[in-house]
């Protein structure tokens, strides 16, 4: 969270001037709850910054999280230049993204897109509002209040090497400025979603979020104040604990109403057009320090290697502190295996796949992140 007259910009700026690279304006997709009678929720484009090094590689996407709210002003007004564009449709919020410029501004945000229709853009006040011929609206564009710009969500290209190093070459530039982590803040981890689509191992994944769950948000720290974490669908843990076959768990994933907000997203393993082949670990808390991400990583990469072996996952002790031990006692075994006789700690486990985030999805492409034994995003 950035301090109170910073910004994301603010953070774009300094990273990009300590390497010698440039930003890039760029929308961000998002939803956030209506006021409107009868609509559930509007989703909305707003503004990011992509920076890159001087030679053109990517360095880190810095966007807005809705869910980020503890410690800003509902009241304050718009900062100059902050804007949003808003609309009820999918399809078209991505049109919308195509044709508006994030670098515009909000008096031109829906110029382009008017085109399109052969329509002309109202104002209403301070927002501008743009129907179709027959007089349904498309869009909004509207100031962004509330100290939106506050809010950083600080996304990864995958880390090829020193992970300790690349992380802080972004969080300590932020200490600097002094943004701090927010209140609902977590750690987003994703991994090649490749080997999880054998179902002996998704089944596995399955029972170690579900069954020792208590002793992962404990062993982890789990933020509870992050919002959209949930425990997996009860149809989804009995199709894994009854070795259903990939049809059968993708079954029981549509009756539970599966969806990226649980504990681990695991919507791109059970499709066969997945946005980015990927399982996704939310459960990590919101960190700013370097050392800690990656020693929870690690973490994380045990018990998922734990998860490629072909004996199921066991089940928890029921009480709640042998849990906990023997939840580290599944790690610890790995790292045995891994260090040991006939183990090399060198060997590949988990491989990465063309796209991916260390911190949170954003449909960048990207390059492997390698880990000790495994390589994460």
């Amino acid at each position: 969270m950035a301090p109170a007259g910073l910004s994301r910009h603010s953070l774009a700026v300094e990273l990009a001037g300590r390497c010698g690279g440039r930003i890039r304006p760029v929308w961000h997709h998002d939803s956030e709850p209506s006021l409107v009678p009868g609509l559930g929720r509007f989703l909305h484009l707003t503004q990011g910054f992509e920076v890159r090094r001087a030679d053109g590689s990517p360095l880190c996407t810095l966007v807005d999280d809705v869910t980020l709210v503890a410690g800003l002003d509902p009241r304050a007004g718009p900062a100059p230049g902050w804007f949003r564009v808003l609309s009820d449709d999918p399809r078209l919020l991505r049109l919308l993204a195509a044709h508006s410029d994030p670098a515009g501004t909000l008096s031109t945000a829906l110029d382009g897109p008017a085109q399109l229709w052969g329509t002309r853009v109202e104002q209403i006040g301070d927002v501008f509002r743009l129907d179709d011929p027959g007089g349904a609206t498309i869009a909004l564009a509207a100031p962004q209040v509330g100290e939106r710009e506050r809010p950083c969500e600080v996304i990864t290209p995958p880390l090829t090497n020193d992970h300790r190093a690349a992380l802080d070459e972004l969080l300590a530039p932020a200490r600097k400025l002094g943004f701090t982590v927010p209140a609902e803040a977590a750690v987003h981890l994703h991994v090649d979603g490749a080997p999880f689509r054998h179902p002996p191992a998704l089944a596995n994944l399955i029972r170690l979020f579900a069954h020792w769950r208590e002793a992962l948000h404990t062993v982890f720290r789990t933020n509870p104040a992050c919002r959209r974490l949930a425990a997996l669908p009860a149809p989804l843990v009995a199709a894994a604990d009854a070795g259903a076959d990939t049809a059968a768990l993708c079954q029981a994933a549509d009756d539970g109403k599966l969806s990226k907000f649980f504990d681990v997203n695991l919507t791109q393993v059970l499709t066969d057009t997945p946005l980015r082949d990927t399982v996704e670990i939310r459960i990590l808390p919101g960190s700013i320090d370097a050392d800690e991400i990656v020693h929870q990583a690690a973490l994380v990469e045990l018990l998922l290697d734990r998860c490629l072996e072909g004996q199921p996952f066991p089940d928890p002790p029921a009480d709640p502190a042998a849990a906990v031990d023997g939840l580290l006692s599944v790690a610890a075994a790995v790292l045995a295996k891994r260090t040991g006789p006939g183990g090399p700690a060198s060997r590949p486990q988990i491989r990465t796949s063309p796209k991916a985030t260390a911190a949170r999805p954003a449909g960048t492409v990207s390059r492997p992140v390698k880990t000790p034994g495994s390589t994460h995003r």
